[in-house]
């Protein structure tokens, strides 16, 4: 393919059709790449849950991040900060395994804050594992809020260290709802 013409879409809209490797990085034309998640598929919020926890297993935030923001733009407007703030948290992942800390860091801390509206306690402190938040009655799909707000924050400190090294994106992925793995 010529590289110095932008790829198109059967629209016309510009699209890059660009192999990427397991954290969205585009390689080049003709390498083989990660299967790209599709854009613009509407799932259930279990189905988008269950498919952006096996991506996030898989060490594939980036796609992860795809999957969020599918449901968040297709998803009703009182999710839209809920499924927004996952995706910053798939995000922050994905720069911090790519060794981007200034930008991990602040992506991981813009989408725990994000997801605070959905805490429960009167303190922000309990996760939401019901259908509905107790704070405002925001759906919460039993995410457990609680816990990845800690898991976005604790990392945002570590890869900021002094020192700190790029993180592996399958051993650091958290856990949507709660659990073990």
């Amino acid at each position: 393919m010529d590289e110095t013409r932008r790829d198109r879409d059967t629209e016309g809209r510009a699209h890059n059709a660009r192999p990427r490797d397991g954290l969205g990085r585009p390689l080049p034309y003709g390498s083989p790449g990660v299967e790209r998640q599709p854009e613009g598929v509407v799932r259930s919020p279990q189905e988008t849950v269950r498919e952006a926890q096996r991506l996030l297993d898989a060490g594939m935030p980036f796609h992860a991040h795809e999957v969020f923001e599918d449901a968040w733009k297709s998803g009703p407007v009182a999710e839209r900060e809920l499924w927004r703030g996952l995706a910053q948290l798939a995000v922050g992942l994905t720069h911090a395994a790519r060794g981007n800390a200034t930008g991990g860091a602040r992506l991981l801390r813009r989408g725990a804050a994000a997801l605070s509206e959905y805490m429960g306690g009167p303190d922000g402190s309990e996760s939401v594992d019901s259908a509905e938040s107790a704070g405002g009655g925001a759906p919460a799909h039993g995410i457990d809020v609680g816990a990845l707000t800690g898991w976005a924050r604790e990392l945002a400190g570590r890869v900021e260290g002094p020192g700190a090294e790029p993180v592996d994106a399958a051993a650091e992925a958290p856990r949507l709802r709660g659990g073990s793995r």
